[in-house]
């Protein structure tokens, strides 16, 4: 379903492209994390020790259970039913990894926009909390001294990748751009009246 979705959506991308495009769509990582968007991993049947060790959280687990989500409304209603479940769950991301280079890597996507923008890298400050089993991540990701997306995950590489994304796309908004850019012009104003305001003689005197 994403193979003949993105074939007919991008019929000019390179059959390398489509390639990587569909990798970043078809995978565990983004089937898990369309899982807990839905939050399958509270309806899983899982055994006593697995569930008291964060299994219902566990992307391999969720991973697996979505797939057979998908394989379950395809059995009932066919492909139109399943394809419009796929798209509903990942037709997003598919637009997102045809982006180009960094497509589906929002940290590589919010670096290259902060050193567009602000000429500085983001900055990550990322927390944990709970038993070594079920661990929790919190990200938190600030560009030009604000913070811009929060995120959360079960490793802190998947916390980052939540905040990344949501910095992304707040930085993104055509409203946040305006108000970013008078943000620094006033900033340049305020630095431009400050010199203006030095006497000569303090003026000679720091030279």
């Amino acid at each position: 379903m994403v193979t003949d979705h993105l074939y007919r959506t991008y019929p000019d991308l390179p059959e390398g492209h489509l390639a990587q495009v569909r990798a970043a769509v078809v995978n565990a990582g983004a089937l898990a994390e369309a899982a807990a968007e839905l939050r399958l991993g509270e309806a899983v049947r899982l055994g006593k020790g697995e569930d008291s060790s964060g299994g219902r959280e566990k992307p391999s687990i969720l991973s697996d259970a979505m797939e057979a989500v998908i394989g379950a409304v395809y059995l009932d209603g066919g492909w139109d039913d399943a394809s419009t479940l796929v798209m509903g769950l990942l037709g997003e991301r598919m637009t997102e990894a045809a982006a180009g280079p960094g497509g589906h890597d929002f940290k590589t996507r919010l670096q290259e926009l902060a050193a567009r923008r602000f000429d500085e890298l983001p900055s990550y400050a990322v927390s944990s909390e709970g038993p070594d089993h079920a661990k929790r991540f919190t990200a938190r990701v600030s560009v030009a001294g604000q913070e811009h997306g929060v995120g959360e995950g079960r490793s802190k590489k998947q916390a980052e990748q939540a905040a990344a994304r949501m910095a992304w796309r707040d930085l993104s908004e055509p409203s946040t751009i305006l108000a970013v850019d008078q943000a620094v012009v006033d900033e340049a104003v305020v630095d431009e009246a400050v010199v203006d305001e030095v006497p000569p003689a303090e003026a000679d005197a720091g030279a």
